[in-house]
């Protein structure tokens, strides 16, 4: 399971006030696109409660929210990731991470017929890697005995943003695999061996639901 972390940083909000209208507070935030339905459902619903209030969120990605943050550009920052000891020092002021929403990372594919399949640790590495190529590879056909695989070639779609749900993937492969935390390693963005890249969840899910043979993450 991942946090979405709300990172607050004291501070005014921007003041607008129009004339004849009951002066309005402006929230600004940006970050993570994962939380990004939920949020827009919760801001919508607010101004129900209080019309003087409107938020604005832009939905950049666990990295861009983290800088805008620090440059104190925003009022808040979403971040599937807490923010390393090293940014938290360079902060102009206090950051509170308050989690707000868990979801889980988890690895998607498009391939005909939708065959449910069955995915280890050691498999999904070497996918990643970019050592399996195939979608009917050796080592997925002993881990799906019976499920008719395509003769497909494999296509990694990742990230190509800072991203909260990088860090948390490229942590669990790099608990689970020596080989990618010394070659590869964690964070919120890496150097991929392999793949295309998406901007944002939007980008990498609709890259892998255009591109058959794809897998991703979501």
């Amino acid at each position: 399971m991942k946090k979405i972390i709300l990172s607050l940083l004291g501070g005014g909000c921007l003041l607008a006030a129009q004339t004849g209208v009951q002066a309005q507070l402006l929230i600004n935030g940006a970050g993570a696109t994962f939380p990004y339905p939920i949020y827009s459902k919760w801001f919508d619903a607010y101004t129900q409660v209080d019309p003087s209030v409107r938020f604005n969120y832009q939905s950049i990605g666990s990295g861009g929210g983290q800088k805008q943050i620090l440059a104190r550009t925003v009022d808040f920052g979403a971040s599937d990731g807490p923010m390393s000891d090293e940014n938290l020092a360079k902060a102009p002021g206090k950051i509170l991470h308050i989690p707000t929403v868990a979801g889980a990372d988890v690895i998607t594919y498009n391939l005909p017929g939708n065959p449910k399949l069955k995915l280890d640790g050691d498999t999904i590495v070497n996918i990643f890697l970019g050592n399996i190529t195939k979608w009917n590879d050796p080592k997925i056909a002993a881990l799906n005995p019976g499920v008719d695989l395509p003769n497909l070639p494999m296509i990694v779609v990742h990230r190509s943003d800072g991203s909260g749900t990088s860090y948390i993937f490229t942590d669990y492969l790099s608990n689970i695999s020596p080989v990618w935390a010394d070659s590869v390693g964690k964070g919120t963005s890496v150097k991929w061996p392999t793949g295309l890249g998406g901007k944002g969840n939007e980008g990498v899910a609709g890259t892998g639901q255009a591109v058959v043979g794809s897998g991703w993450l979501r």
